[in-house]
């Protein structure tokens, strides 16, 4: 249970850090992730920018604006990694603007807890509709279910082939 609360502590502290630097950048912080590996531990950050398609660049150009800040404020209590990535084709779906972006696409949502008559935690289908505290989301043969952001665990873009 330790490492958990250490990598929420981690990631939550992170983005509340690193989010105006990356906006200062022009970019969007989408996502962050502290997560342990077979090299050891990696602190990723998920960047964006308006019309998509993050390149090397821009990755190189956050990295750098980030790292000295990271080295600072000295917040991580293992030794680790900084990756910085775009969202690639499942981007992760976090706060309601992200959700607003992609309505009318197919979507995967996974919840805390199960939800939903016959009760669920997965839900994959098309997102139909976003409000301040909720998304809507039309399962192929279930239905539409709504979903309260606050028993989101995990939301992704599903890129259709």
């Amino acid at each position: 249970m330790e490492s958990k609360n250490i990598k929420q502590t981690v990631e939550e502290k992170a983005a509340a850090l690193l989010d105006p630097i990356v906006a200062n950048e022009g970019l969007e912080l989408l996502d962050v992730e502290y997560v342990r590996e077979r090299e050891g531990w990696v602190l990723r950050l998920f960047i964006d920018k308006p019309g998509g398609r993050v390149g090397l660049d821009e990755c190189s150009q956050v990295s750098r604006a980030v790292d000295p800040v990271l080295d600072v404020e000295d917040f991580i209590p293992q030794e680790y990694n900084l990756e910085v990535s775009s969202p690639g084709v499942n981007r992760p779906l976090k706060k309601p603007a992200h959700f607003e972006r992609v309505k009318g696409q197919k979507v995967k949502v996974k919840t805390f807890g199960p939800l939903g008559d016959p009760p669920r935690k997965n839900f994959s289908g098309t997102l139909i509709g976003v409000a301040a505290d909720a998304i809507s989301v039309d399962v192929e043969g279930g239905g539409a279910f709504i979903i309260p952001f606050k028993d989101i665990a995990k939301a992704h873009l599903e890129f259709e082939f």
